[in-house]
């Protein structure tokens, strides 16, 4: 989908690529991560207001490092280098790199010594986050040094004449206090954007380029109860109302009334047509006996697909699939880099699909990272509960409940985790918490209730805080609540008489147990 304004993202490999996207679209700017060898001709082609070279882990001397087309500097478009992309670009016209005298990582004094737009509106001297083992020695000719550190003598520079700036240090991470300044001026003070870049605007345009693709076509959407399917069926049921046919899958391995917050929602609220296919008997009996987790996972994967293919094959003239691809799923999958269409990964909402079913894919989030979709969710009119809901794994509690899977385990699993999520919300920590769950594990310990031994399971409370879902640390829920949570449990939970909470943050433990 073509945007008004996009500033493309050279991703050298940075760990923090996918951050500089995120602040320049909190600005109000489109923007996306492109592979570092894209030809100019091709950014050309994007009209971009501006261009942004990455950071990486490369040294640009070295043979393989990876570069950009040197045409870059001559289309008279705005070029911001952070770090490898000002070195690079320093390296490409005429200046001199080499590996720093001490390396620096972490905090530096950033001193401004000449004025610019890049760097209006900082102070003078201001803390910056550096993360670098080469620096430039030498700046090429024309170029003209506006700022340095202790160490780093051309901590940011631009060329005289071309539009190009450089830092040498990272304005994406919080560590740069005024960093989101520095990319406020890139994009408003040098580029001259207008920062047509809101949710609102988003769905507008969707809804236009859904009803083009769909036509008269019936649409099929995969509905889980979770953020990214809520979202897409309710872009979808605004473009093309009833054109919009949901299935849900009842795998009998949800949470307590989850079937029926998704029923009320969809049916009562937004008069969706949705279709409910209770399947959890053939789930359960699959899953009877099988205790390793990816045979679990292959299970439920079979098992959807049946139960989907069972429900689509009743409903006449439906030619698009909607998924909730967002555009992270599309960075990993390697197609926001390759220039032919690479196999973008299956999205857990619709289970992996198989491509023989024939549909054509109808995708409106896949432009989006995930707290873009939760405001969507809000701009659509989603109630609060769905748009802020913490991820839900696509195997349901059959990942949470580790070891044989029974309905009596299944009852004991969700009666724990209803307690820990009343308890996490009646302590208004809902939304200040990633992701809250009760894990029920395989083994029994021995208590004493009332005057009798008892022999009973014990349940795992998990709780992250995270940002990404690639990083997670263990989130430092108070003891009071994590105590009634555990006398709740214990008490009103009948087989259980052990609670303990998961102190381990990602890496090196995962955010779900199985």
């Amino acid at each position: 989908m073509r945007h008004d304004e996009v500033i493309p993202i050279l991703d050298f490999g940075s760990q923090y690529a996918q951050l500089i996207a995120r602040r320049v679209r909190e600005k109000g700017v489109y923007s996306e991560l492109v592979r570092p060898d894209i030809p100019a001709a091709e950014l050309r082609a994007m009209k971009p207001r501006g261009i942004i070279l990455s950071g990486g882990p490369s040294s640009v001397y070295e043979a393989n490092a990876p570069k950009c087309d040197p045409a870059i500097f001559d289309l008279g478009i705005p070029v911001l280098g952070i770090c490898y992309g000002m070195q690079l670009a320093a390296y490409v016209l005429g200046g001199q790199v080499k590996p720093a005298a001490s390396r620096e990582f972490g905090r530096a004094k950033l001193h401004i010594v000449s004025t610019d737009p890049l760097l209006k509106g900082l102070p003078d001297d201001t803390a910056v986050w550096m993360s670098h083992g080469d620096q430039i020695h030498e700046l090429p000719p024309e170029f003209v040094a506006l700022a340095t550190t202790p160490t780093c003598p051309f901590a940011a520079a631009r060329h005289s004449s071309r539009p190009f700036w450089g830092v040498q240090f990272h304005p994406e991470v919080t560590h740069t206090p005024r960093g989101e300044q520095v990319f406020h001026n890139f994009l408003y003070e040098i580029c001259k954007c207008a920062g047509t870049w809101t949710m609102e605007n988003f769905v507008d345009q969707t809804v236009r380029h859904v009803r083009e693709q769909v036509g008269g076509g019936k649409v099929l959407c995969g509905l889980s109860g979770g953020v990214d399917s809520s979202v897409v069926a309710a872009m979808l049921h605004k473009a093309i109302g009833e054109q919009l046919v949901c299935i849900f899958v009842d795998n009998g391995l949800l949470r307590k009334n989850e079937r029926e917050l998704v029923e009320t929602t969809f049916r009562d609220h937004f008069k969706i047509n949705l279709r409910v296919n209770d399947a959890s008997e053939q789930f359960l009996s699959g899953l009877k006996g099988i205790t390793d987790p990816q045979q679990k996972r292959k299970i439920i994967g079979k098992e959807f697909i049946d139960a989907f293919k069972r429900e689509a094959a009743d409903i006449k003239d439906a030619r698009f699939l909607a998924q909730g691809t967002l555009y992270p799923d599309v960075i990993e999958s390697g197609h926001g880099y390759a220039g032919t269409a690479a196999n973008i990964k299956i999205h857990h909402n619709v289970g992996g699909l198989p491509a023989e079913l024939g549909f054509e894919l109808v995708e409106p989030l896949r432009d989006l990272f995930k707290d873009e979709v939760r405001k969507v969710g809000e701009v659509l009119g989603l109630p609060e509960n769905i748009v802020w809901r913490h991820p839900f794994p696509g195997p349901g509690l059959a990942v949470r409940c580790i070891g044989d899977i029974t309905p009596e385990r299944l009852r004991v699993l969700r009666d724990a985790d209803e307690i820990v999520l009343e308890e996490l919300t009646a302590n208004n920590l809902y939304r200040k918490t990633a992701q809250v769950f009760a894990v029920l594990l395989p083994i029994g310990t021995v208590g004493v209730m009332g005057d009798a031994r008892t022999y009973d399971s014990v349940i795992a409370i998990r709780a992250v805080e995270s940002q990404d879902f690639m990083t997670a640390d263990w989130a430092r829920i108070p003891y009071d609540v994590l105590a009634t949570m555990s006398n709740r449990i214990i008490n009103e939970v009948r087989g259980v008489n052990r609670v303990v909470y998961d102190i381990s943050s990602k890496p090196p433990a995962t955010i779900e147990w199985e």
